[in-house]
């Protein structure tokens, strides 16, 4: 960030016992963390943000923004597409092909180190201030290292103390702040995925489609996202099923014609989701995105859930920074939460019932989404950023009896 930004945001710091404190710590710079930052700066307070690697840096992620996610981006933000998805392909095992089309363009395709990188420079630019190759060890709300019971001491790998009025962890799947609020997963799945160089040809084969594979394992599914001269093609299931996971990878590429390609980038990832019942804050602590389980439990669809949790934890840590005692900042955290599970956790509980259905009928949910007209236009709907899952639970009694039928059978 500019030296002139920096300098604000150290300016706006409190001052305690001759220790700098921030308003606003923020660990992760992945799409919830530079979200929540942007938030906490934009209204005018100190915001520090946190993160372990050095940025740019490849993140495991198909890349799809969908409607909710731009919607969810900050004001004026210019999205480096790399393709305009037009048409989608959806398979049956590799088998029953079928392709459905939209003359408006469904959702954009995106690599995320340049998609998270500005992300990182819009906080700047609303200026937080952005520390980069530091490892967050753990928080710490009570002890020495804390001065005052309006302060959290942030531990820094190197020995290192931040000290700030409100954390949020936005520190990925495997957080440290989600172990420190108690955050506990329902669900965990094996993404593997491949970034798959192409010549011209092939390229311009797959421009402005996508391919969505129901796989053979429970649950599972694959894609291909196009993105100019690279493919991005992966997988993901349930844990527990590595080797059938790499094996439908390999066979997918096979099937695909792409496994004389030599992949740029081959790499792995879980992704977690969060149970009903886990905590999203602990005192002054607030936990977003993958840090949360925040992510759609069927498509395993994460990044508009980690726009929108980062956003509402910044603003939410705003107002617990200005809490001055226990009951103030708990009154805060539970609005946070509130605002969480009436958005995010009623697509959430959708999504889990659909997965439960896709597990059990494969072959009917490839059927509704490849012939089944309403079926795709909800699709196409949900992509576009025209209606989410929760709004259709709650504006359509039609859509609530087909969710309840499709539960008892």
């Amino acid at each position: 960030m500019s030296s002139e930004n920096a300098e604000q945001g150290a300016g706006r710091e409190a001052e305690s016992g001759g220790e700098k404190v921030w308003d606003v710590v923020v660990v992760g710079a992945g799409p919830a963390g530079a979200s929540a930052a942007y938030a906490a700066a934009v209204a005018g307070r100190s915001v520090l943000l946190l993160e372990k690697a050095e940025l740019p840096r490849y993140k495991t992620c198909g890349g799809g923004i969908i409607g909710p996610s731009r919607d969810a981006l900050p004001p004026g933000f210019e999205l480096p597409l790399r393709d305009r998805v037009h048409a989608v392909t959806f398979s049956l095992d590799g088998r029953l092909a079928r392709t459905r089309r939209s003359r408006n363009m469904l959702f954009g395709l995106i690599n995320r180190p340049e998609f998270d990188q500005r992300l990182v420079r819009s906080a700047e630019d609303a200026g937080a201030v952005v520390r980069t190759g530091v490892t967050v060890s753990r928080v710490e709300q009570h002890g020495p290292a804390v001065p005052d019971r309006r302060t959290v001491a942030v531990m820094l790998g190197d020995g290192d103390v931040v000290l700030a009025r409100a954390v949020v962890g936005a520190d990925g799947s495997a957080s440290r702040i989600g172990a420190h609020v108690g955050v506990k997963m329902a669900q965990v799945d094996l993404g593997l995925e491949a970034e798959i160089p192409v010549p011209k040809t092939v390229a311009e084969d797959w421009a402005g489609r996508v391919l969505i594979d129901w796989g053979p394992l429970p649950g599972s599914y694959g894609w291909v996202f196009p993105k100019g001269d690279t493919l991005t093609v992966g997988v993901i299931s349930a844990r527990g099923q590595g080797a059938g996971t790499k094996r439908y990878l390999d066979d997918f590429i096979g099937r695909l014609g792409l496994a004389g390609f030599e992949p740029s980038v081959s790499s792995g990832h879980l992704t977690r989701c969060r149970a009903d019942d886990s905590p999203l804050s602990r005192g002054r602590v607030l936990v977003c995105g993958d840090a949360a389980g925040l992510l759609e439990p069927w498509t395993r669809e994460g990044i508009s859930y980690a726009l929108r949790s980062g956003r509402l934890a910044g603003e939410w840590a705003v107002r617990i920074a200005e809490a001055h005692d226990a009951v103030d900042a708990r009154r805060q955290a539970l609005n946070y939460a509130f605002a969480i599970k009436a958005g995010l956790g009623v697509e959430m509980g959708v999504g889990r019932r659909m997965l439960k259905l896709f597990e059990r009928r494969p072959g009917l949910v490839h059927a509704a989404m490849a012939s089944f007209r309403p079926a795709w236009h909800v699709f196409a709907e949900i992509t576009r950023g025209q209606t989410t899952l929760a709004e259709l639970v709650r504006g359509s009694g039609l859509a609530r009896r087909t969710l309840g039928a499709l539960d008892r059978s």
